[in-house]
Formats: C-alpha cells, sequence, structure tokens
C-alpha cells in the first residue's frame, strides 16, 4: 500500500494493522491504523484463567508475526495475572499469510490443545479460528473469539470475543477526511 499510495498521491489511503516502521516515514497520503491488541487480549486472558477448572487453557494464532504475538503476549500476561497457576498452551498455524485461512489446521491444533487440558482456547487466527470452533462444540469446551463479537460461529461455546472496533476507527478517519482533517502517518 506504500507504494500505492506514492503512485497515486492526490488520493487517501489508510491500512488497518499496518507494519509501521519509525525509521521510514509514509506517504502524507496514508494513514497506518494500529491497534493496541495486546491490552484487550490481557483482559480474554484474565478472564479465561479466572473460569479455566483445569488451570490450562490454549492459544491459537494464524501466521507466527510480531502482530499476532501482541495477541500472544497480552493473552498469557493476564492468565498469568489473574491465575498464576494456569499454563498457556500456545500454537500457530504457520509463517505465511496462508496460515490465517486454515480452518482444518485451527481444528487440529485446538484439539490437540484440548487433549493436552486446555478447557478455553483464544484464537487470533482469521478463517483458521473456524477450526477453533469447531473443535469446542466436538468436544464441548469454550473459544474466545477475536476482532468482532464471534458468538454466533458457535452459540454456547464461546466464552467472549476480543473486539478491536475497527469500525468505530474507520467512521473517524472517514469524518477526518470529509472534514478536511485527514492526516498521514501512524494512528
Amino acid at each position: 500500500i506504500t507504494s500505492i499510495a506514492a503512485e497515486f498521491p492526490s488520493k487517501k489511503f489508510a491500512c488497518i494493522d499496518y507494519t509501521y516502521d519509525p525509521q521510514k516515514s509514509l506517504p502524507p497520503n496514508l494513514v497506518a491504523l494500529e491497534f493496541k491488541e495486546e491490552e484487550g487480549s490481557f483482559l480474554v486472558g484474565a478472564l479465561a484463567a479466572l473460569v479455566t477448572k483445569t488451570n490450562v487453557v490454549g492459544f491459537v494464532g494464524g501466521m507466527q508475526s510480531p502482530l499476532i504475538k501482541k495477541f500472544e503476549a497480552g493473552y498469557t500476561a493476564g492468565a498469568k495475572y489473574a491465575n498464576p497457576k494456569c499454563e498457556v498452551l500456545v500454537g500457530y498455524a504457520g509463517i505465511m499469510g496462508e496460515a490465517f485461512k486454515n480452518p482444518g489446521k485451527g481444528k487440529e491444533m485446538a484439539l490437540g490443545q484440548y487433549s493436552h487440558g486446555a478447557d478455553i482456547i483464544y484464537h487470533a487466527s482469521g478463517v483458521t479460528g473456524l477450526g477453533v470452533f469447531e473443535a469446542a462444540r466436538e468436544v464441548h469446551k469454550l473459544a474466545i473469539g477475536v476482532d468482532s463479537d464471534q458468538f454466533h460461529e458457535a452459540p454456547g461455546y464461546i466464552l467472549s470475543s476480543m473486539t478491536k472496533v475497527v469500525d468505530n476507527a474507520i467512521f473517524e478517519l472517514v469524518m477526518a477526511q470529509k472534514n478536511g482533517r485527514f492526516e498521514g502517518g501512524k494512528a
């Protein structure tokens, strides 16, 4: 998107979860929308640690990347803060973008974590998380959704969801553009 923004300087661009390099400047027509995923993940980690009956919870990440590591770190910190005896099992679906598009791998990983004692699994894995929900239904355990309320994906098996309220960030950006206050850079 950085190249496209530079190629079309009269257009405005925004990128959600843009990997921002503070050593490089962004084109003035590009805003990098970042969120504090680790904070919401801390809260669902604490919730999982307070609800677990086994003192073992799980995390399934999509692509192993700095962004998804923020989800993992927050979740683990929250779980350990709320329940120091809680163990957090961690797994990633892969190292490439396809890792976010593999429900079969998500189910396989979740079933593995459930079989090792986890009774709640949080996913930050895109469509791969649908496999986590399928596993939760199959073994009658709990899962935690991400980015938006995912209760509808597995009613009765979703403990909670960590929402990022991307819609609010987009609305604020559109209003800033409409009112002539669009500013490129990190937001």
